[in-house]
């Protein structure tokens, strides 16, 4: 039996244990992310403290602490607001299986819906799990960015998703 899980929108005085999370994520699973530990931690403290406060991001917890996330952000200017980008998804592995990924989404949707008629994302194309994560919740994949990403000799494909907010 799993311990019940508490979900909740992170602010910038989570910036110190959600930096600690992305950079445990991005060592773990070095080829399901475009980035690598070194990439967040040379981000200064105060620009995740800002990401937080300009951007949608919640945070499961587990016994009190902080062990998934998952955002969303609007695309910037008069042409392109209609769009969003969901990113930033990982949840520790002890969790996943339980309904906390989908909780995560979830909550994304629905601050999304409403601001955004798009919402778009990307996910490692040899990542399946998370692809139909993403299918459950109505995304359909639209392309794939052929090495888009690479980790060391190696290069990874992209899978581009989208899932539609209207209706």
């Amino acid at each position: 039996m799993h311990a019940p899980i508490e979900l909740r929108r992170l602010g910038p005085e989570d910036a110190p244990v959600y930096r600690a999370l992305r950079i445990e994520g991005f060592a773990a699973h070095p080829l399901e992310f475009r980035y690598a530990p070194a990439d967040e931690e040379a981000l200064a403290l105060a620009e995740t403290e800002r990401r937080l406060a300009e951007s949608f991001v919640v945070g499961v917890f587990a016994a009190g602490e902080l062990a998934g996330i998952g955002g969303w952000t609007r695309f910037a200017g008069e042409k392109l607001r209609h769009k969003g980008l969901l990113w930033g998804m990982y949840l520790r592995p002890h969790l996943r299986g339980t309904g906390a990924a989908d909780r995560i989404v979830e909550a994304i949707i629905d601050d999304a819906r409403g601001q955004v008629a798009l919402l778009l994302l990307t996910v490692a194309a040899p990542n399946a799990r998370a692809r139909r994560l993403y299918e459950r919740w109505g995304f359909a994949t639209y392309g794939t960015e052929p090495m888009a990403v690479r980790a060391g000799d190696a290069y990874i494909d992209e899978v581009l998703m989208a899932r539609r907010m209207e209706g």
